[in-house]
């Protein structure tokens, strides 16, 4: 398969099939075993026609006669590849862009007449893209139409930063998200790895956080050997300030609850200079396999891995137990575009979930000892809500700090935490 071939058929799978877009792209990548050019066009394509669907929508359905829903399924996401190449990729010629699209429904449409059809909308989207329909008058239909959020979604988020920092906050969403190293200090410093990245080809910033460095131009990193060395990791700098903020130290005992992929687990590793006992936990026996294998890459001994359930019992007391349980996930839409497009209600069963993974870590922290719940989700039901009502049933507990993090203030991923410790 070429890029485009690959773009299509990871959103096929998205939209027909209810995978997710980041796993559905590295497997078909892997299959493909394309060069680093096309396995990035691949992406782009991806990442783009997700996060820009709605708007994409928007202008290509005054040129389908019978509406964009009575289209199959496969054309439909032709067109928006299509119609994202046109749009918002100004290195590829209109040309190749409508003739490439004309290519894939001749391989992949049900219907003989899908090739013509897809050339004849994307001709008159090309020639019309000076004359595009305007956007919405109304003002929540406006933003939800030109930065492809849906319109719950929108309002939600209105509720939570208010008007004035709305539209910055789902700008935010649609910004390419910063690959961040977090540097694994027991092996090298930032300076030095800085140096070291650059003689591999990478290019690096600093970030205000210490021991924190942005990565460019980095290729597949994981082939790079000052990763295969363990001297960095990467994880967002909100995840790790999080940490941070649990002060762990050397010699305690710490859980690690839902620990994959392991970010949490490293950085308080090492903040504990790899001296104490941390026990990480995650449901699934293959993530965990992977979170012990990352933490061996890095030469922490401290890490213990076990596969089990985050509301099972628990070998405690812990000096610190780390609960970042599963969320809505509306805080990294930058990176899971695919994201916004959930059905809210599915989002009804998280918070009895996370009330009972927060009822079950209380019971781990030892006296004196301190509690981290943590989510991606910006969502204050989630986050705020849930840590006040757990206050009011547990008086052994008092919240010595909570932060959210935005991307579009802090330029992190979407990220609340509560620091809570036991009398």
């Amino acid at each position: 398969m070429n890029a485009r071939e690959v773009a299509l058929t990871v959103l096929y799978a998205c939209h027909r099939q209810g995978a997710w877009a980041d796993g559905a792209l590295k497997r078909e990548l892997a299959r493909a075993r394309l060069d680093s050019r096309d396995a990035a066009l691949a992406s782009r394509l991806v990442y783009g026609a997700l996060q820009d669907q709605l708007l994409l929508d928007y202008y290509l359905a005054p040129l389908c006669p019978r509406g964009l829903d009575s289209l199959e399924p496969k054309v439909r996401d032709i067109l928006r590849l299509g119609a994202y190449q046109l749009l918002r990729m100004d290195k590829i010629p209109a040309m190749a862009a409508v003739n490439e699209s004309v290519e894939l429904a001749k391989r992949h449409a049900k219907s003989p007449r899908a090739a013509g059809f897809v050339n004849a909308v994307l001709r008159n989207l090309d020639r019309g893209r000076d004359r595009l329909p305007a956007l919405p008058g109304d003002p929540v239909e406006r933003l939800s139409v030109q930065y492809s959020h849906p319109r719950w979604l929108v309002e939600e988020f209105s509720a939570q930063v208010g008007e004035r920092e709305l539209e910055a906050l789902l700008a935010a969403d649609n910004a390419p998200a910063p690959i961040t190293a977090q540097v694994n200090t027991l092996k090298i410093t930032a300076q030095d790895l800085a140096r070291r990245l650059a003689e591999e080809g990478a290019e690096t910033q600093p970030h205000p956080l210490p021991d924190c460095l942005i990565l460019a131009d980095t290729g597949d990193l994981e082939r790079l050997p000052a990763f295969q060395e363990g001297l960095f990791y990467i994880q967002d700098p909100a995840a790790r300030m999080a940490v941070l903020a649990a002060r762990p130290r050397a010699g305690e005992r710490v859980l690690d609850l839902c620990a994959a992929p392991g970010g949490k687990t490293f950085a308080a590793a090492i903040a504990m200079g790899d001296r104490g006992h941390i026990l990480s936990r995650d449901l699934y026996p293959r993530k965990a396999a992977a979170l012990a294998a990352g933490a061996k890459r890095l030469g922490l001994f401290c890490v213990e891995t076990a596969a089990a359930d985050a509301t099972g019992p628990i070998p405690g007391p812990f000096d610190l137990v780390i609960a970042d349980v599963p969320c809505s996930g509306l805080g990294v839409i930058r990176k899971k575009p695919d994201i916004r497009y959930k059905d809210p209600r599915t989002f009804r069963d998280l918070p009895p979930l996370q009330a009972a993974i927060l009822e079950n870590a209380a019971g781990a922290v030892a006296p004196g000892g301190r509690l981290l719940y943590a989510t991606c989700t910006l969502r204050r039901e989630e986050n705020q809500g849930q840590v006040e009502r757990f206050l009011a049933a547990h008086g052994d507990f008092a919240l010595a700090e909570q932060e959210t993090f935005w991307p579009h203030r802090q330029g992190t991923d979407g990220f609340y935490y509560a620091l809570l410790e036991r009398r």
